[in-house]
């Protein structure tokens, strides 16, 4: 098992942001339910996520080496070949992803979409320490995942870590984390609610796994024996996850056209995409139907890059997702719907109108 020298002061780790919780009825199944909460961190695939570095001049701690860690964290993610794209802007109201460097406040991320929920004027993301170090670059690429909807790997339900919860609580109480205990047990010994967890397995490896010395977990003994060493990078599970969730882009999706019914075949998590090329200007109607929790997103590609127009989640409610939009002849739009659940055997499906 390889892993990332300890640093000479200790790990510093990751404070990641308290995730928002979907308002779904008391009664909802709970298969409908757990398929809901486990989407919707997610990004409709084919999304260009915007990021803003706060530069050295404007605050504080991020100097040139810095940014571009960040930089090349982005890049890293994106290699691997997946539907998300990621362009650096300048303006923070045209960034989803805010990113500062204040030393003083740790490095922490919110969790995937609930990054749209954070004023223009508020980071999404923090990094609290140098990049440039080998832990700094896994803390970039960590941070990142936790922005593309990945949880801390070490709070798996499934990884049947049993911790000794006050060597943990003392040991992350103490420099140079100094947490309070609520921040230890939200971030370290809090499991994750199962119906939040996609797999059944646990990756010690993964990039989004605390490294922790030996003698914090009492099981699995090996694990409190000889420790969980820091990860060098994305394992090979982080890449088939991020693979699965975010595929490659068909380079000739199908057509969506006015009056006509698309069924959609997907799987719990799948994703249909459809092509839209008016042959009038006017106000169109989008929306799925059938029995299914979906997630509908609208965009207009401008200069080649999809701009987002309209969107609209149904899930958990007694309704079918719709937009309504205004298409111009002559332009290209791009249909995007990402599935959470179906729960009858009738088929979903899409339609222009």
């Amino acid at each position: 098992m390889s892993g990332t020298d300890r640093p000479a002061e200790g790990w510093t780790y990751c404070d990641v942001r308290p995730r928002s919780a979907p308002d779904l009825a008391p009664d909802l199944n709970p298969r409908r339910a757990s398929l809901i909460r486990v989407v919707r961190a997610k990004w409709v695939n084919g999304t260009v996520l915007h990021y803003r570095l706060t530069p050295a001049d404007e605050q504080a701690g991020g100097p040139p080496p810095q940014l571009d860690a960040v930089r090349d964290a982005f890049a890293a993610w994106k290699a691997l070949g997946i539907g998300l794209d990621f362009v650096e802007v300048a303006d923070p109201a045209a960034a989803e992803v805010r990113v500062t460097f204040d030393q003083s406040d740790g490095s922490w991320s919110y969790v995937g979409r609930d990054v749209l929920g954070i004023a223009h004027d508020e980071p999404t993301m923090n990094f609290g320490w140098d990049l440039t170090t080998p832990w700094g670059r896994v803390t970039a690429l960590h941070e990142i995942g936790h922005t593309l909807g990945f949880p801390h790997e070490h709070q798996n339900p499934n990884a049947g870590i049993v911790w000794d919860e006050p060597r943990v609580i003392a040991e992350f109480s103490a420099p140079p984390n100094s947490w309070s205990e609520a921040q230890v047990r939200h971030n370290i010994l809090r499991k994750l609610d199962p119906a939040e967890v996609e797999g059944s397995t646990w990756d010690p490896e993964s990039v989004m796994h605390y490294p922790f010395d030996p003698g914090l977990i009492l099981q699995p003994e090996r694990y409190g024996r000889e420790g969980v060493p820091a990860p060098d990078g994305l394992s090979e599970d982080d890449e088939a996850w991020v693979l699965r969730w975010y595929p490659g882009l068909e380079p000739d999706p199908p057509r969506l056209e006015p009056g006509r019914s698309v069924p959609l075949e997907l799987a719990a998590g799948g994703q249909a995409d459809l092509v839209v090329e008016p042959a009038a200007t006017r106000d169109y109607r989008i929306g799925t139907f059938g029995d299914a929790d979906t997630l509908l997103v609208v965009f207009e590609e401008v200069d080649g890059e999809p701009s987002f127009l309209a969107g609209d989640d149904d899930s958990g409610q007694d309704r079918n997702a719709l937009v309504t939009v205004r298409m111009r002849a002559g332009r290209r739009y791009v249909v995007r719907v990402r599935l959470y659940s179906a729960w009858t055997s009738g088929s979903t499906a899409v339609m222009l109108w």
